[in-house]
């Protein structure tokens, strides 16, 4: 409990909006092993990386210390553990977004997908054995990005169905909605940004960029998903671990999932944790999932998948 306390003082501490000058020179000189330890084929430098305040750094290294301590070392199980250490973490929507596309750490505030994109990072950081928010912000961009480097906007991987793709080829993920009992499937076209232009400021006035977007927009793509009506089945229940990614499945034209989180198991009934808008923060959902989805007039089914071990 004192170390939960610990790092939410350090999350919610007052920031300054980028490195001081100071840090900036810590960092350049770090020691050899901190400098090297990122993935290879990892080049970002901190002059392309945007961070939301000085103590950034500073709470991933907390973090990634206690993972270490856990002594844990299944995926799921280190999922979970750095899950529930950001609980009350506030939700803020479009933390990526900027005048140009820069690697942004930012563990202070975060979304449905930063929320996953962050656990991803901490969970194989510890994995490897590294503390270093070096190695975090390595993970960072090996999984946000398409092949794990960043270039402009448009190499950022903006629909679920891509990410799971690029990730899964890449040795990160592994989908496992196929496995559960009573999967199905849908084909669906994934072009949602490149017909509502105006909702991004990177594409309103760059037909360019639109066209790169457009590139790499599914269509006719099917992928699979288990209907919500199946989740209160026992056999379905049994499937699911906590620690495992969900990514929930909506009808809307354009768009193939709406919100993300992970599942935690109690007493055999799998809940929702995730950055959530509503809640205004990371929060553990109060009821079951199947129960939780009931309520929504859009989200159809759902999605699993896990870090690979």
């Amino acid at each position: 409990m004192k170390e939960i306390i610990y790092l939410m003082a350090c999350i919610l501490m007052a920031c300054a909006p980028q490195p001081t000058e100071q840090q900036e020179a810590q960092a350049a000189t770090a020691p050899t092993h901190a400098r090297t330890a990122a993935p290879a084929g990892t080049a970002t430098t901190l002059a392309r990386m945007r961070f939301h305040c000085e103590s950034d750094t500073t709470v991933i290294n907390n973090l990634l210390l206690l993972g270490q301590q856990s002594g844990l070392t299944d995926a799921n199980a280190l999922v979970e553990f750095y899950a529930r250490h950001l609980l009350g973490t506030p939700y803020v929507a479009h933390t990526l977004e900027g005048d140009e596309e820069l690697l942004t750490i930012n563990i202070h505030q975060l979304d449905c997908l930063t929320f996953i994109e962050t656990l991803y990072a901490l969970t194989r950081t510890t994995m490897e054995q590294r503390c270093s928010w070096r190695d975090y912000a390595a993970h960072i961009e090996n999984v946000r990005y398409r092949g794990g480097e960043m270039g402009d906007y448009s190499t950022r991987i903006h629909y679920m169905s891509e990410w799971i793709i690029d990730n899964h080829m890449r040795g990160n993920l592994v989908e496992v909605t196929p496995d559960i009992p009573h999967a199905d499937y849908m084909v669906k076209n994934i072009d949602y940004m490149t017909h509502h232009t105006a909702s991004y400021r990177q594409l309103k006035d760059d037909p360019a960029m639109v066209e790169k977007i457009r590139k790499h927009e599914l269509r006719n793509h099917r992928f699979p998903y288990l209907k919500r009506s199946w989740l209160n089945d026992k056999a379905v229940k049994a499937a699911l671990r906590s620690g495992d990614f969900i990514s929930l499945v909506t009808k809307n034209e354009g768009l193939d999932v709406s919100h993300n989180g992970i599942i935690i198991v109690d007493n055999g009934e799998p809940y929702l944790l995730d950055a959530s808008m509503s809640g205004g923060k990371v929060m553990l959902e109060s009821k079951p999932l199947f129960k939780y989805l009931e309520r929504s007039k859009t989200n159809i089914g759902v999605r699993v998948y896990r870090i690979m071990q």
